[in-house]
């Protein structure tokens, strides 16, 4: 039976909630200060209804806040009526260039307000891991700190060589499976056990990468045993339930499936739309890497250098840092560094 482990990092300027199963992350929940509540996946609000395209068999709304979302419209009931208020909850977080999605539940009146927040990280850690006992403090931060690792990472090494590759695109999720060093006398056998894996490791990869929608695996080899391979990807999607459907393998050699999306991808959250850490995103880098020094020089002055940029996002996190630190720290800008470069130094 797997073992779950459930981290809390609270950070300066946000917080981070990994589930770990048998070592290894699978969920990675980031809620950033500042965050629109009502864009949360299982927030409640009542929503106007700005516009209705029959075309499309969608409805525009606005949500508190000024935030927009996307209600699917059935074709077994009336459409509600523009400018019209509605009772709404997030069953989608909205994605790059793409609206959060929601489910109605039913007429309202009023102007935009959020009626219930969505669960806490604490809540949802609760609800993903029952009964596990949750870990803080300086565990938590180096599991947090891996886990994002991980996420941000496109090449993933297979157990017994070999590597998956993860790249989302505005279509699909592409999963590409490369045998490597595998191989040997009997290639097939290789092959067979190089997607078998990978089918369980890059389901357990997508849920802390936040990726779903299409998913399609590029398998290695040829004369794949269908059934083997269905059971696999059974068997590694089944927590991502309900909502999952997995096609029969193409002629081409590829495996097609969908996973609901509910969270708001990692990479959206923290890369910009050329693959590249945001300034925020590099701010709170900042703000840990001078926690993480603050401890190992207690009373010491703090240096911490980084770019322009990181550091003009710095600016809104100053106050939180200096309740933690005091104010011994002084930033230095460094014209050229990338935003994921940053150095804290002790004096």
């Amino acid at each position: 039976m797997s073992e779950r482990t459930v981290f809390l990092d609270r950070c300066i300027g946000e917080t981070r909630g990994v589930v770990a199963v048998d070592g290894r992350p699978e969920r990675l929940l980031i809620v950033r200060d500042g965050d629109a509540p009502a864009l949360r996946l299982g927030a409640r609000s009542v929503a106007r209804v700005r516009s209705v395209e029959k075309a499309i068999g969608a409805a525009f709304l606005d949500l508190p806040g000024g935030a927009e979302a996307l209600l699917s419209l059935r074709a077994d009931e009336s459409p509600p009526v523009r400018g019209s208020s509605v009772e709404v909850e997030i069953r989608s977080e909205p994605r790059r260039d793409k609206l959060a999605t929601v489910r109605m539940i039913g007429a309202a009146e009023g102007a935009p307000v959020l009626l219930q927040a969505a669960p806490d990280i604490e809540a949802e850690l609760e609800m993903l891991a029952r009964g596990a006992a949750i870990v803080e403090g300086a565990a938590a931060r180096e599991a947090a700190d891996a886990a994002q690792a991980e996420a941000l990472e496109t090449v993933h090494p297979l157990p017994g060589g070999g590597s998956i590759a993860i790249e989302p695109t505005r279509a699909l999720v592409s999963v590409d499976v490369d045998l490597g060093g595998r191989g040997g006398v009997d290639s097939k056998r290789a092959a067979r056990h190089a997607n078998l894996t990978a089918l369980g490791m890059a389901a357990r990869l997508l849920r802390l990468k936040g990726l779903g929608g299409l998913v399609v695996f590029d398998l290695v080899g040829r004369g794949h045993d269908g059934k083997a391979i269905d059971g696999a990807a059974r068997a590694a999607f089944a927590p991502d339930n309900p909502g999952v459907a997995i096609d029969k393998i193409s002629r081409f050699g590829a495996l097609t499936l969908t996973v609901p999306r509910r969270r708001r991808p990692v990479l959206d959250l923290l890369l910009d739309s050329n693959g590249r850490l945001t300034a925020a995103s590099g701010a709170l880098d900042l703000a840990r890497a001078l926690e993480r020094q603050g401890r190992a020089s207690p009373g010491g002055r703090l240096t911490a250098l980084a770019s322009p940029a990181v550091l003009g996002a710095f600016e809104s996190l100053r106050p939180a840092a200096t309740d933690r630190l005091g104010a011994r720290f002084s930033l230095e800008p460094r014209e050229g560094w990338p935003n994921d470069r940053c150095e804290v130094i002790a004096r």
